[in-house]
């Protein structure tokens, strides 16, 4: 009788290993994936961040393309407008210099 007990707690103990056996493996198995997931989630998250970052340099580069279109824009409007101007003046400017230059020659004679 002793032996067929310490038969049946030896057996119990081989079926208690081989549980605890087969939880640790799972429990290995589960930080596994655990581990690779994470992973898997970090590479997202960076691809994610890398993809946010070049669609943002991009809306910079244009808004900074557009602000430089508008600069100069204005200033070809300023300088178009400077122009206009000094085309209207241009004659009696010139009518003063003619003048000035003949008073000059008469005043040296």
């Amino acid at each position: 009788m002793k032996t067929e007990v310490l038969k049946n707690i030896k057996a119990t103990e081989d079926e208690y290993q081989s549980l605890i056996n087969t939880v640790m493996a799972e429990r290995k198995r589960s930080l596994s994936d655990a581990e690779l997931e994470a992973d898997n989630l970090i590479m997202k998250a960076s691809t994610n961040a890398d993809e946010y970052r070049k669609i943002r340099l991009a809306e910079a580069r244009a808004q900074a393309e557009q602000k430089h279109s508008e600069i100069v824009r204005e200033g070809d409007r300023k300088a178009a407008d400077l122009k206009e101007k000094g085309s209207k003046n241009l004659n009696s400017a010139v009518e003063l210099l003619v003048s000035r230059f003949k008073e000059s020659l008469h005043a040296h004679t």
